[in-house]
């Protein structure tokens, strides 16, 4: 099994254990289709990341985590279905748009997409999304400036903050580590959030990127309510129970079919 396949196990295997609280070996080979020393293996590796705690015949969930993945480990996950997200956000910029570009590597499958846009203005906190978007002839490039955090390549803090509330945006893209109903869109870093919260204030429409397994799940640091965003682009995997509430609340919802990916 190549590498892209393992790391999106992983990553499975530690949703599922946020999601049940733990999970057994057993189960985990059967789901998986692969052997109980693979599935070993797996929660090995987990449980030196503290992405989860090992337990006999499985696994429990690290109470303590509030990591999230470091950049170089989430552009190997999802990467197809990524891909997609951002072709899709990206039909929805325009020409002459102003747009905030959240960092992240989501985001920056947007940011690879809009090499054929013309007056295009994009400001970004995230240093990878800067150096994308520096081979598009027609786009602008603005960045906030700030405190460098080295693990996701993005800026924060008041000078990142400051300089965005001296324009005028009518989009934000907006990545997020979790989407839930009741607690909203939560990401893991506070100063991140802040920031986030900030972009949300001054943009007239606010475009939110995500894959499904971001559902139902809380990080600590709220950046808004679900009814406050205007669109949301992410993929088939998403729970029926939110596509039916937040189309209640008037979010415009864009799916990506997974089953083809």
């Amino acid at each position: 099994m190549d590498m892209l396949n393992t790391i999106e196990r992983q990553q499975e295997i530690v949703r599922l254990t946020q999601q049940q609280g733990k999970v057994a070996v057993k189960q985990l080979a059967q789901r998986f289709a692969v052997s109980e020393v693979t599935i070993r293996s797996d929660l090995a590796v987990l449980d030196q990341k503290k992405l989860l705690v090992r337990s006999r015949g499985g696994a429990m969930i690290n109470n303590e985590l509030s990591r999230e993945l470091s950049l170089k480990e989430k552009r190997h996950c999802y990467s197809a279905l990524k891909q997609q997200l951002g072709q899709a956000v990206a039909q929805l910029i325009k020409d002459g748009d102003r747009v905030i570009l959240d960092s992240g590597t989501t985001t920056q499958q947007v940011a690879a997409n809009l090499s054929e846009r013309r007056d295009l203005i994009v400001m970004t906190n995230g240093l990878n999304i800067a150096m994308e978007l520096a081979q598009s002839e027609d786009v602008d490039v603005m960045l906030t400036g700030g405190l460098l955090r080295k693990k996701s390549m993005s800026f924060y803090g008041s000078v990142a903050e400051k300089s965005l509330r001296d324009y005028n945006f009518n989009k934000l893209v907006l990545g997020v580590d979790g989407f839930d109903l009741r607690a909203g869109l939560t990401t893991h870093f506070e100063k991140e959030a802040s920031l986030n919260r900030l972009m949300c204030e001054i943009a007239n429409e606010i475009i939110v990127v995500t894959d499904s397994s971001k559902f139902e799940q809380q990080a600590f640091h709220v950046i808004c309510a679900s009814r406050a965003i205007h669109t949301l682009v992410t993929d088939s995997g998403i729970p029926e129970h939110y596509v039916e509430e937040l189309t209640k609340q008037g979010v415009q919802l864009h799916l990506i079919d997974k089953t083809n990916l």
